[in-house]
């Protein structure tokens, strides 16, 4: 179980950086489909801002922000939604993760696989985010 810092300095920094990384974080996911970064990249980021929250507040005051539950939940969620939305063209006749497939109407093929490029990369910056959260969570739990 990791304790709280007891620095100002560190509790003053913490508390300012952390809503600029997951803020950035949010921008490297959206603008992953047509930019460097993506889903993978910027969920490590806000899993690197719930870390330091973890490592700055300890692990009591920071479950209360976001519950081991909650993180379980999120990174599992993603995982599913990516995979049912990466084979949903596969029930209408095109190839995994071909979203141009999918009868939506009013958007053509193009327009599709762009979206559908933005919608995975959410699903996955969503599962890595949480999984990276109950990763840390684990290995640092007092029964090691």
């Amino acid at each position: 179980m990791i304790e709280r810092y007891n620095s100002i300095i560190v509790d003053i920094t913490c508390r300012v950086m952390i809503p600029f990384i997951q803020v950035f974080a949010i921008y490297v996911i959206l603008h992953g489909h047509y930019s460097p970064g993506g889903g993978f990249q910027g969920g490590v980021l806000l899993a690197a801002s719930i870390i330091l929250l973890r490592l700055s507040m300890g692990h009591e005051e920071s479950y209360r922000k976001l519950p081991q539950r909650s993180a379980s939940v999120v990174g599992t969620g993603g995982m599913f939604l990516f995979v049912v939305f990466a084979l949903a063209p596969v029930a209408f006749g095109g190839h995994f993760m071909d979203h141009g497939y999918l009868p939506i109407p009013g958007l053509d093929a193009v327009e599709l696989r762009y979206y559908g490029i933005l919608i995975a990369e959410i699903w996955i910056g969503l599962a890595v985010f949480g999984l990276l959260v109950v990763i840390f969570d684990r290995l640092s739990e007092r029964r090691w």
